[in-house]
């Protein structure tokens, strides 16, 4: 399959909003800077949006689903199955990220990209299937280039139908019991850091199924080494269907000109395989929250990002996207429905 439409250009931020922007930031009635990161925020979203009054509200999620055949290797403390029923649970709206988009009004659809369970029709649920999960990587390669471009062109089609639906801003998110593993791989890949440095516990490990799990991946990256000479093939060799597809959602996303927030831990690891194809790539994103897997700062400070949130979460599925939303659409209404010191009529600061 040919996937070179990833390497197509990027969308242009829009220099002449940002000005407006951060011009109108110092009309409102405040003092300078007072808003803080709310401030830069708004200005960062209308040089995406090319307009001086921003908006998030029409926000879609996306779910990426798809099941690891590292598992087989013992590096997660759920049984593969989870997966499969996770799926059927964010299809009746019964997920953490399913009660957040509703809060949201946020369009909402899970991409079946391949589970070791058969899983019927369902709401909500794009029937994607490429494989049964990926191969397992301590093994063999995870994917061939031919899923991996199925993988990267699921990840297109979900953000062609966002644009489409006049999406304003696109949250992917991830589900797949081991995808903190094949995470783990592609950020050590991808930064040079040590996989001791960046495993985690992932679903509830302790501390000797997070070394199991590190030597595990270890392994694999050795195993590899030789091989994985490009972000296309380190995604081919050690990552996951659902990894894959949240790089060509995030690529597609920049290239149509549509705001990106990103998850936790494992969308970060596609961010940065993404900005690994495509290096202008993060002036598109926003960082939703640092992860309590203990990777997530360094693959941050990789890309060298900020977060919006910190609450501990390490759920995954967007959930912490879905929380940090809610402070983008205050940068957002407080950007564009407060009063100038000219509209209301209040003395600015004394020179």
């Amino acid at each position: 399959m040919n996937f070179d439409w990833i390497n197509q250009p990027l969308s242009s931020l829009n220099q002449t909003a940002q000005t407006e922007g951060l011009d109108r930031q110092g009309q409102l009635t405040k003092p300078p800077g007072s808003l803080g990161c709310l401030e830069a925020m708004a200005v960062r979203l209308c040089a995406m949006q090319g307009t001086s009054t921003p908006s998030v509200d029409n926000a879609q999620v996306v779910v990426f689903a798809g099941d690891h055949g590292i598992a087989e290797e013992g590096v997660s403390a759920f049984p593969q199955v989870v997966t499969g029923e996770m799926v059927k649970n964010f299809s009746r709206g019964g997920a953490a990220i399913c009660a957040l988009a509703r809060q949201n009004n946020a369009q909402f659809e899970v991409v079946n990209l391949g589970t070791v369970v058969d899983l019927p029709a369902m709401a909500h649920v794009v029937d994607n299937t490429i494989m049964a999960g990926t191969a397992n990587f301590a093994q063999q390669a995870a994917m061939t280039a031919e899923q991996l471009g199925q993988a990267l062109a699921a990840g297109k089609a979900a953000v062609d139908r966002a644009a489409a639906n006049r999406a304003t801003i696109f949250i992917g998110g991830d589900m797949g019991i081991a995808n903190t593993s094949a995470a783990t791989a592609l950020a050590a890949w991808a930064t040079g850091q040590s996989v001791t440095s960046l495993v985690g516990p992932g679903t509830g490990l302790d501390a000797d199924g997070v070394s199991h799990k590190g030597r595990v991946i270890e392994a694999a990256l050795a195993t590899h080494s030789e091989r994985m000479s490009s972000p296309v093939e380190a995604l081919r060799h050690v990552g996951g269907l659902e990894i894959a597809a949240l790089v060509g959602a995030y690529i597609r996303a920049a290239q149509l000109g549509i705001t990106i927030l990103v998850d936790g831990f494992i969308t970060t690891s596609a961010a940065i395989m993404a900005a690994k194809i495509q290096p202008e790539i993060t002036q598109w994103m926003f960082f939703a929250h640092a992860s309590a897997e203990p990777g997530h700062q360094t693959m941050m400070a990789s890309i060298e990002a900020d977060t919006i949130l910190d609450l501990g979460m390490r759920l995954g599925e967007g959930s912490g996207a879905g929380v940090a939303l809610s402070i983008l659409k205050s940068a957002c209404v407080t950007h564009n429905e407060m009063a100038t010191f000219a509209e209301a009529a209040v003395s600015e600061k004394s020179a």
